[in-house]
This record gives C-alpha cells, sequence and structure tokens, in this order.
C-alpha cells in the first residue's frame, strides 16, 4: 500500500507540472527518456479550481493507475507486435532483437509476443506460425504469448475484440469519443470538397456537438455508425523519442476526428494498439520510423484513458544497397530464406543489431550475452541502414569459425546429406568422412551450406576444363608437365602417401619436400603444379587434406573421382606433352 500511496502522490505532483505548463503555453517534456507529454493549445486555460475538481473526479483512476505504475516501474515490459501477413521480415526481426535485448538488461524484464491479426482478410494462422518458427530459430524467446498465456492476455487482437468496444464505450461514456452516422458515400463527398477547397481532406465533425435526441433517436433505429476519438481544437502532443529526440504533432489539423470503431464494430489499428499497450502495462515501445505518425493517436487514446505512456523508440528504417526501401528485389529479405541459405541465428542477430547500433567501439562481432550487455537505446541512430550481403556473409564466417566441431559438424552433415554428398546412416566411416569434411571446408566457409560447394569440389577433378580455360599457362611454362610426371612416377611407386596412413600428414609433408629437392622445385612453382595434378584446380583448401577426405570418401562409398581415376586422366593428359628427350652423348 505504501508504494501503491507513494506513487499516486507521485503522480499527482507530475499532473500538476504539466497542467500549469499547459495554462503558460509551453512544452512539456518527459522527465524519462522516451516518454511522452500532452500539452494543451495556445488558447486554453486551466485554472487551478479547475485543477482540483479534476484531480477529485479522477480520484478513483488515479488509484488504479497507480497500482498499474507500480508494476511496471518493478519491471521492463517490451512488445514485439507483428502482423501475419506474410514471412518474419529483417526489419521485423531486428525490431524483435531490440526489444528481446532490452528485456533481457533487465532482471524481471518482459518479453511480450503480441499477434496483431485484426486484419482478417490478410491475416492467417499459417503466416503466424511462420513467424513464431523464425522467431524460435533465431533464440528470441518471449516470455508472454498466443503459446504462453500470462495475466495480461489473450495476446491475440481477434481474441480481444470485446476488450476494445468495452474501452470505446467508456470513452464515449466520458464525452472523449462520440457515434457518426455519416456514411461512405457522405464521407468522400466531404473529401472531394476539402480537396477542391485546398484544405486537407479530413473530417468535419458534422456529428461532434450532434442533439443528443437526434444521436439516440438514430442509435435506436439501429442506423450503423462509427466511433470518432475527440481531438481539442489547438491540441498538440509531444514525445522524447529515445532515437529521434523530441517530435511534436498539432493534432488538430495533423488527424482531426479519427475513427475509433468502425460501422462494422472492428477497431482500428492505432485503437487497438494504444488498449493493448495500457493494458498489457508496456513500459518501452521499440518499433520502426514508419511507426512515428501512428504515436500521435495511440498517445491522444492513452491520455483519454488515463494511462501513462510508454517510452517510445522508433528505429530507422533498413535499405537495400541502392538506398531504397528493403524488399524482395534486393534478394533475400525473410528470415526463413536466410535459415535456408545457412546463415546461424547468432550471426543473424549479430548483424541486425549493428543495423542501426554500435557500443562505440571497433568491435563488430558480438556473442548473444555480449549484445544482451552492451545494447542501448541511446546508442540507436537515427540515420538508415543500408544492408550489406557480404558483410552479413563475412559476420557468419566468423560465427561459424568460432563454433566448436560438436557445434558444427552436425549442421554441415545436415547440408551434405540434403545435398546427396553425404549418405545418412552411413556408419562410422561415414561420421568419419563428415568430420574430415567439416576440417577441411571450415576454412573457406561463410555459410553452412558452402561446404556443400567446398566438399563438392573435393570429390570431383576437373583438370581437363581447367586446362581448356587456359587458367594453368603459367604453370605449363614454368614445367608443369614434368612435375606431373613425377606425381604419377611416385603414385605407382606407393611413395606418395595416400591419406589411409596412420602417420598421413607427417609423411605427405616428407614426400613434397623429397619431390622439391628432386625437381629442384620451392615455393609456388612446387605447390602450384601438384595441387593442380591432384585435383585438378588451381586453388582450394590444402592438398595434403583434400587426399586423406578422397581416402575417407572411398571407405564411406561417397561418390567422388578417386586417386586412381585422376592418375588416369593425368596420364593421358600427359600422353599428348610427351617428355623432350635427352641429347644422345656423343
Amino acid at each position: 500500500m505504501k508504494a501503491v500511496a507513494s506513487v499516486t502522490t507521485l503522480m499527482t505532483f507530475m499532473f500538476i507540472c504539466a497542467t500549469s505548463s499547459a495554462a503558460a503555453s509551453v512544452a512539456v517534456a518527459s522527465s524519462r527518456r522516451g516518454g511522452a507529454a500532452f500539452v494543451a493549445g495556445a488558447g486554453s486555460a486551466i485554472t487551478r479550481p479547475f485543477l482540483k475538481q479534476r484531480l477529485l473526479q479522477q480520484h478513483q483512476a488515479s488509484t488504479n493507475f497507480a497500482r498499474r505504475m507500480t508494476t511496471c516501474m518493478a519491471a521492463v515490459r517490451v512488445r514485439f507486435a507483428p502482423s501475419p501477413t506474410g514471412t518474419l521480415h529483417v526489419g521485423g526481426a531486428r525490431t524483435a532483437l531490440y526489444n528481446y535485448l532490452v528485456a533481457r538488461q533487465s532482471k524481471d524484464g518482459a518479453f511480450v509476443l503480441r499477434i496483431e491479426d485484426t486484419d482478417t482478410a490478410r491475416s492467417t494462422r499459417e503466416s503466424e506460425e511462420s513467424m513464431l518458427a523464425d522467431l524460435r530459430f533465431l533464440g528470441l524467446d518471449w516470455d508472454e504469448g498466443p503459446d504462453k498465456p500470462g495475466a495480461v492476455g489473450p495476446y491475440r487482437q481477434s481474441e480481444r475484440i470485446d476488450i476494445y468496444k468495452k474501452i470505446a464505450q467508456q470513452l464515449l461514456d466520458s464525452g472523449d469519443a462520440y457515434p457518426c452516422f455519416c456514411s461512405e458515400e457522405e464521407l468522400e463527398e466531404k473529401r472531394k470538397a476539402a480537396e477542391a477547397a485546398g484544405k486537407p481532406p479530413q473530417y468535419d465533425r458534422t456529428w461532434r456537438d450532434a442533439d443528443p435526441v437526434e444521436v439516440k433517436k438514430r442509435m435506436d433505429a439501429g442506423e450503423p455508425y462509427t466511433v470518432r476519438f475527440k481531438v481539442a481544437p489547438g491540441r498538440r502532443v509531444e514525445i522524447d523519442d529515445a532515437v529521434r529526440g523530441t517530435v511534436g504533432w498539432d493534432a488538430d489539423a495533423t488527424v482531426g476526428d479519427f475513427i475509433l470503431l468502425r460501422s462494422s464494430g472492428m477497431p482500428v489499428y492505432n485503437f487497438c494498439v494504444a488498449v493493448d499497450d495500457a493494458l498489457m502495462g508496456i513500459t518501452t515501445v521499440i518499433r520502426a520510423e514508419e511507426h512515428l505518425t501512428n504515436t500521435l493517436r495511440q498517445c491522444l487514446i492513452l491520455e483519454a484513458l488515463k494511462y501513462p505512456p510508454p517510452k517510445y523508440a522508433h528505429c530507422s528504417l533498413i535499405l537495400g544497397e541502392d538506398r531504397s526501401k528493403l524488399s524482395k528485389r534486393h534478394g533475400a529479405t525473410s528470415v526463413d530464406q536466410f535459415k535456408a541459405e545457412g546463415f546461424l541465428p547468432d550471426a543473424m542477430l549479430n548483424y541486425l543489431a549493428l543495423l542501426g547500433w554500435n557500443d562505440g567501439t571497433e568491435q563488430e562481432v558480438f556473442d548473444r550475452s555480449e549484445l544482451i550487455k552492451k545494447f542501448s537505446l541511446n546508442r540507436v541512430v537515427k540515420s538508415p541502414s543500408v544492408f550489406d550481403m557480404a558483410k552479413l556473409r563475412w559476420i557468419n564466417g566468423q560465427h561459424l569459425r568460432a563454433l566448436s566441431d560438436e557445434e558444427l559438424v552436425p549442421l554441415v552433415e545436415a547440408q551434405l546429406i540434403s545435398a546427396g554428398v553425404a549418405k545418412e546412416g552411413a556408419g562410422e566411416d561415414g561420421k568419419t568422412f563428415v568430420v574430415h569434411a567439416t576440417q577441411v571446408a571450415k576454412g573457406s566457409m561463410e555459410l553452412v551450406n558452402d561446404a556443400t560447394t567446398i566438399v563438392g569440389d573435393v570429390l570431383t577433378y576437373p583438370l581437363a576444363s581447367t586446362l581448356e580455360a587456359g587458367e594453368a599457362e603459367t604453370l605449363v611454362a614454368e614445367g608443369l608437365w614434368d612435375m606431373a610426371r613425377e606425381v604419377v612416377r611416385a603414385y605407382e611407386a606407393n611413395e606418395m602417401p595416400t591419406g589411409g596412413e596412420e602417420d598421413f600428414q607427417v609423411l605427405w609433408k616428407a614426400w613434397i619436400k623429397a619431390v622439391g629437392k628432386k625437381m629442384g622445385k620451392k615455393g609456388k612453382q612446387l605447390f602450384h603444379p601438384i595441387r593442380l595434378a591432384l585435383t585438378g584446380r588451381m586453388s582450394g583448401p590444402d592438398v595434403g587434406e583434400q587426399v586423406k577426405l578422397l581416402h575417407l570418401a572411398d571407405k564411406a562409398a561417397v561418390n567422388m573421382v578417386g586417386l586412381p581415376a585422376r592418375i588416369g586422366e593425368l596420364k593421358e593428359v600427359l600422353s599428348k606433352h610427351p617428355a623432350e628427350k635427352e641429347p644422345v652423348a656423343g
């Protein structure tokens, strides 16, 4: 009870200060970053007697409000509120991430998942399930949501319609809203008339001060009507946005008397959001800047309901490399696409966090715990961020190489099996092949999917196409054929290690050294010809590791071009380039 009383006292003090400031026509800035201030217009005159009367009238509402404030002050509550009309876009994933990080920074913080599905024509349960699956893939676990009921549910707006209708009636009863019986045809005529007069197409408040008798008569007759919010003349709203600073609107000129409930009884988006944020005790709203204009309506509704506005943080848009809004034409934009391409969840989170935020250092690679520790809305920038696929791939590569073998091998195995390179249930030989394949690919991978390409290249032998493309002309000029003959000779004489030896690496290095000494070659003139002769390629993973992988692939019955077939093809090529005969001594 002491906590409630202390909060009530604080609220009363804040209300007096705000009211006094309004009378002086001075904008009131929130005492906490991200809060909102409601400012009366220059024509208003709020007196002390009015204040006293107002406080008495609102005593009960203030007490209830204080109880809610006590709860809110005890814990951070944030929400991610997607509309299930498609897949989870990277912009939505970033919004979810920022909310998640803020919640996890507080001991009792709550990350609420709310589904905004009142657009019944476009919303689907399949889309909802897809979005939830994407959030689970990213590891953005929520504390309350459709599948995790809490005290302020339900968490789908389509299941809260009765709540919105009751709140709308509350606003009608308090005089903050009114019924409007204008038909669509009448509204269209008004819009055209306003445009013809060069005025904004705003509702002209026909029913704002209508005769109560006439209103009752039409209601009793069952005429359809919308419920409109009553915006006071000269009304101004300001918020102190954590990202964008002070933002203000002339409410009367900007939105006029806007609709809360359609004539069908369905609530409009901004009404639902304001009610839900209030009743769910949301303390901080973190979302994209495209929602900034919605804040005006939501703040007006919250004030009328006697709820405190949450802190706000409107994050900049994510752009494509051409600096237009990121869309499908820029390539992959949804989480499920990136998942299919082999991006790791923590790498995705790392990169998404950097799209608008940094910790003030040169650090670019963060694990999840570092992000939770270091993230701050105060370091989120106003300027839009450009989605750089190359940077995302690089960050993913850093996270891949940081994984332990125990973490990485199953990921690579799944990719190799999916691509038909490895076989499922291949026994110990199959597992040994996959483990070594992972080691061969690890140094070059940026995506898990890259393992399929890297390992697939090791298992093939494109010598003919490499020579035909002219890639080896320099090697030919430097004595490629002589080196190739030595490789063939050593293989047929069983001098070259073939990957099955217990101390293969030691033997391989010794053989390379011996070949170099015999042929008088070292460095690139030694390594590059041997690479081409045995792999058919000019570049790739370590040649010795490739030879060992070929041996393991043979044991695991993996489709590949083994050493015997390679030596055979190499001999056929050499037959077309006979060695020069040494001059006969006279």
